[in-house]
């Protein structure tokens, strides 16, 4: 609920409340890339010179879903938005992803039933009015929208739309851990907006329970308004599919073993104690360590490598478009950041069936092993413990069948079933069979 009392507080709810508001012009889709504008009706309204046709106002069987978004184009919201919208629109349900230029998700190809709407916009806060314009026409049944700018923008465009849309704010990251190396006005802002504004959404989830015991005690905003909602990680196919090995020599029969990490090469990551760690572990019996990734912190990993004796056995190779293969034939993966929402290629490894070592940050890895059930936990940035936690682990594993169990909850559909029961949505669209 939200705060009662106060000249400021009845302030804030005028302005967050639906209010009617002058019309604006259409917005429009534009074409897909390879393919000509389509002719424009006579009587369409504000049809533009150049043919781009309206968004249609024809009635829909099925709810529609908006996803506002803005995305890097390579984080872990762009990894669940497009494993959730192929998702929802498979199972019926209409989907508008609002797009702020120069920004992700990227859908490519763009899935049957999936609409990419261009807000106009290049920056969250500036797509506000296209934001409007579209909750006026289409009247989406439920708008999702996900990190704080995004969520606040959300709530202010409902509130001068006035129309009747469901608004779900999500959010996955430690937030009072994210926050402190910010400035003291983005601490206030982000504080402030989602203990006093964010109870004017209808539902608020977020990616493990350590987000949300997290997010309620830095914010003030009531626990019991946030559910937690699993990601859609991993597809079905991952489970059971057999991987070929990747097109590296470390990956060859009779090799010594890899172990894994995988991420942006950056400070919350902490490949440096992953580094120090396996010095340790090498020194001991042969091994590899490979982390895929980029990131400014590259050239003082390799740096780091070679004063520990190592760098022969350290490879760095980048980015890579499908890790699932490197995941599936690494003998460890190894998880090192300093602090997380959930921890989405700790539940890929698992999903493979790959033997884990995590380090226990806040939040997400001790709920996904389950307090250490599916892999060992150990105290961040501690190189010694990250090193007997890797040799015992490579010394008896659990079997990949049970890891396989950890990763469940956070495959695609069982977690798209999640996302439309906190949209007050069934799993199926109207008409469509399971």
């Amino acid at each position: 609920m939200p705060h009662a009392g106060g000249a400021t507080n009845t302030a804030m709810a005028q302005r967050l409340r639906p209010t009617p508001c002058a019309t604006r012009p259409a917005l429009f889709i534009p074409p897909p890339a390879n393919k000509k504008p389509g002719p424009v009706s006579p009587g369409d309204e504000g049809a533009p010179a150049d043919g781009r046709r309206p968004i249609s106002r024809a009635m829909s069987p099925a709810p529609r879903i908006a996803i506002f978004v803005a995305t890097s184009g390579h984080s872990g919201v762009d990894r669940a938005m497009r494993n959730l919208i192929p998702a929802l629109a498979r199972r019926g349900y209409p989907v508008d992803v609002l797009h702020v230029r120069q920004h992700g998700p990227h859908l490519d190809p763009v899935p049957d039933g999936v609409r990419v709407i261009d807000t106009g916009a290049r920056h969250v806060y500036s797509s506000l009015s296209g934001v409007v314009r579209y909750l006026r026409r289409e009247r989406p049944t439920v708008m999702l929208s996900d990190k704080d700018r995004v969520n606040r923008t959300a709530l202010l465009a409902r509130a001068m739309a006035g129309v009747p849309v469901r608004l779900v704010l999500s959010s996955g990251t430690t937030i009072s851990i994210d926050l402190a190396s910010r400035g003291l006005f983005e601490r206030f802002l982000q504080r402030t907006s989602m203990g006093r504004l964010y109870p004017y959404a209808d539902t608020i989830i977020v990616t493990s329970h350590g987000v949300a015991d997290d997010m309620a005690d830095y914010t003030g905003l009531a626990r019991g308004r946030i559910e937690v909602v699993p990601s859609p990680v991993v597809p079905g196919s991952l489970f059971t599919e057999a991987l070929p090995p990747p097109d590296h020599p470390w990956f060859r029969q009779g090799e010594p073993p890899v172990i894994l990490g995988v991420g942006e090469l950056c400070a919350r990551k902490d490949f440096a104690t992953l580094i120090r760690a396996f010095a340790t572990l090498r020194a001991q019996r042969p091994a590899r360590l490979m982390m895929l990734g980029r990131g400014g912190l590259r050239s003082e990993l390799l740096d780091l490598a070679g004063q520990l004796g190592v760098a022969a056995d350290v490879a760095l190779p980048g980015f890579v478009d499908d890790p699932y293969r490197y995941l599936a034939h690494a003998r460890l993966f190894a998880f090192t950041s300093l602090w997380e929402g959930l921890g989405f290629a700790l539940i890929e490894a698992l999903a493979v069936g790959t033997p884990v070592v995590s380090a226990d940050c806040p939040s997400g890895p001790r709920e996904i092993l389950q307090d250490g059930r599916y892999g060992r936990l150990v105290p961040v940035g501690d190189a010694d413990a990250l090193a007997r936690a890797m040799v015992e682990t490579l010394d008896a594993s659990l079997p990949p069948e049970v890891l396989r169990e950890a990763a469940r909850p956070y495959e695609v559909e069982v977690a798209t079933i999640a996302y439309l029961r906190a949209m007050g949505l069934p799993p199926w669209a109207e008409g469509q069979l399971a």
